[in-house]
């Protein structure tokens, strides 16, 4: 009979599940991952970040087409071939999964393709995806990593008129000429720029009076204006009252401002977020505790129960791949501590907390917002800069958004930015080295940037709040 007895199992194989395992095995561990899943890989390998920016990648260049005779090219699309476009995207993803497969397979791990649930606090029953008869497994540490599933809320009508959800989107060889899409978020974003860029007509429903909501509201304010000179209807501060089959399509109503609206549309996708997913895990038999669906962690990756740590969208203040590997390490690291009888006393840093939209134009964030900064009341100065005076956006011809700059108003350490405009995903990754060595905006202002570049224009705040801080 087969030992299954272990130092450390890992219930999920996606990127923090992953990123625990390979670390608990180089720490020396005996590791299990256990992956009820129908594909290796986990949620941003085959139905998130990756493919999502493949079909994105499609969509940017078609904007690029259709603004050609701004810049003298007399170019225009024939249309789309979303067939191809899929089927790159399957490609690439193949591609991309069988590397994580073969990293799960290379024989560091005992691999088991099957669901897992709690027996007690030490023991998880282990149900085979293949149907073989189910077995139990017990470690001395465990890691929780089941990811999240799509959020689905009580609207009445919603279930029985069906709807589609980025799965379906990620998928598709033909696409709606008319979609609403449900929420405000970041896959709602990405979605309606790929859709109205394959010339899908895209109706935004947000329940918050903002998108993206908890981002600085004029960073969302700048989305909305570029999406609805694009052609697609923005209604914020929705309520869905209900949702229908009328003649053959789907019928939403909802109310805003006291009035009551209805649509009519060829395809709903639902896209209101996702929710932790820990409903078959029967986390109450390790008493594991649990705030709504969410795993309850300390800083540590510890969950109520020492020796069970979590990681990944699970238990993730923002549900982030780079934010669940670094879980995942920590969290595999702090295990091998308890092993060998010593404090797991490795905490987790927020600091750098990352956060990007590649909508268009795009978003990015990193590590305080003005509204933390004054609930903790830390003194600090702001200054932002429009990329319409840029001389290297506006050349670009994208000059929707501006940058800004938060900084310590006694130290001029620069605690969080963000940015809304072009490639701001990768904008932001300047001021994120710089906090991480804790620069000061008169250090980052006195660091060479090249002209005409889209980085230089994050020297322009950097500089008008060391000018604030010398009056």
């Amino acid at each position: 009979m087969a030992d299954h007895s272990f130092d450390f199992i890992v219930i999920g194989g996606g990127s923090g599940g992953y990123a625990a395992a390979r670390t608990a095995h180089s720490a020396g561990l005996r590791v299990a991952v256990i992956d009820g899943a129908p594909e290796l890989g986990g949620l941003c390998i085959l139905r998130g970040c990756m493919p999502s920016k493949t079909l994105i990648e499609s969509a940017n260049r078609q904007l690029h087409i259709r603004h050609a005779a701004e810049f003298g090219l007399k170019a225009t699309s024939h249309g789309v071939d979303v067939r191809t476009i899929r089927d790159r995207k399957r490609t690439l993803i193949a591609d991309f999964a069988s590397y994580r497969q073969g990293q799960l397979e290379d024989g560091r791990f005992a691999l088991h393709r099957g669901h897992a649930r709690f027996i007690d606090a030490h023991t998880v029953e282990v149900l085979p995806r293949d149907g073989s008869a189910s077995f139990q497994a017990s470690a001395r540490t465990f890691c929780i990593a089941t990811g999240s599933e799509v959020m689905v809320p009580h609207v009445p009508g919603l279930a029985e008129t069906s709807y589609w959800t980025s799965d379906d989107v990620l998928d598709a060889d033909t696409l709606p000429k008319t979609i609403a899409v449900l929420g405000g978020g970041a896959i709602a974003l990405e979605m309606a720029h790929y859709l109205e860029a394959m010339g899908c007509h895209v109706t935004l429903l947000q329940r918050n009076t903002q998108l993206l909501t908890g981002l600085d509201h004029e960073c969302s304010d700048v989305i909305a204006k570029a999406y609805t000179e694009r052609g697609m209807k923005v209604h914020l501060g929705t309520h869905l009252s209900n949702v229908s089959t009328h003649e053959g399509r789907k019928r939403i109503e909802f109310t805003q401002d006291g009035h009551t609206h209805a649509i009519l549309v060829d395809e709903i996708l639902l896209a209101m977020g996702r929710v932790p997913a820990t409903k078959s895990l029967a986390l109450d038999a390790a008493k594991v505790a649990l705030h709504k669906s969410k795993v309850i962690v300390n800083d540590r990756m510890q969950t109520s129960q020492p020796h069970i740590f979590a990681a990944g969208d699970v238990c993730s203040p923002l549900d982030v791949v780079h934010i669940a590997i670094q879980q995942g390490e920590i969290a595999a690291r702090n295990a091998a501590k308890l092993i060998q009888g010593k404090p797991a006393d490795e905490t987790i840093d927020y600091r750098l907390t990352l956060f990007g939209v590649f909508s268009h134009p795009q978003v990015a964030v990193v590590g305080a917002t003005t509204e933390k900064l004054k609930a903790h009341n830390i003194p600090f100065l702001e200054a932002s800069y429009p990329f319409n005076d840029h001389g290297k956006s506006m050349v670009m011809g994208e000059t929707a958004g501006f940058v800004k700059m938060l900084a310590h108003m006694k130290t001029g350490e620069i605690l969080g930015a963000c940015v809304v405009g072009p490639e701001a995903t990768e904008l932001i990754h300047e001021v994120v080295i710089a906090m991480n060595f804790r620069a000061t905006v008169q250090q980052f202002m006195a660091i060479p940037h090249y002209h005409p570049t889209l980085s230089e224009i994050w020297t322009y705040p950097a500089e008008e709040i060391a000018d604030q801080m010398a009056d």
